[in-house]
């Protein structure tokens, strides 16, 4: 890390299941960067009672106490994010997490060990899904178009993350030192 070395402000954005922390997670893996979660500081900010930028006045606030160099938009159709979260479900007694798709309980609506049923979390019912995402598009519309018109959105559009991914790491190749030459040739 010498003289040449500056900081990168980006900022990753997607919809509640759009893929936004595995993202985040390969690009710290492969990239010399920080990760800062904007769940975590959603729920640092919820605790304190502050606000975070999600609406446009807080966007330009933002912008004005850090300048945002980039702002990597992760496009997944609605459709596929539903499927995505509503593919959990739950056994209460241990907490045990399965996934229709790709880890699926022997038997459907069943937990493995106890015989017991599964249940969905409120968050992960279509229904509250369906309301979840219709509030995310309303509300982060008017911030894309922000970002858009400042010429700092770069919009990866996709179904699948490890589809999208090559794209990310290849745009943010142009920008970032990487950690180490000869281990992230391949993403």
């Amino acid at each position: 890390m010498g003289a040449s070395a500056r900081l990168l402000r980006a900022a990753i954005m997607g919809a509640p299941g759009s893929g936004k922390g595995t993202v985040s997670s390969r690009i710290t893996k492969h990239f010399e960067l920080k990760h800062l979660s904007s769940g975590d500081l959603l729920r640092d900010n919820m605790l304190r009672g502050t606000g975070f930028p999600r609406t446009l006045p807080q966007v330009e606030a933002l912008d004005r106490a850090y300048q945002i160099d980039t702002v990597i938009n992760l496009n997944v159709p609605f459709e596929v994010i539903k499927q995505r979260l509503t593919a959990r479900w739950i056994h209460p007694g241990s907490g045990r997490v399965y996934n229709i798709e790709f880890n699926p309980p022997k038997t459907m609506g069943i937990d493995d060990l106890t015989g017991e049923p599964l249940v969905q979390r409120e968050d992960d019912r279509p229904e509250t899904v369906v309301k979840r995402l219709k509030a995310y598009e309303a509300q982060t519309e008017p911030v894309l178009e922000y970002y858009r018109k400042k010429g700092v959105l770069e919009t990866f559009s996709g179904t699948e993350t490890n589809k999208i991914w090559p794209h990310v790491y290849a745009f943010l190749q142009t920008k970032l030192p990487q950690r180490n030459q000869e281990t992230s040739v391949t993403p």
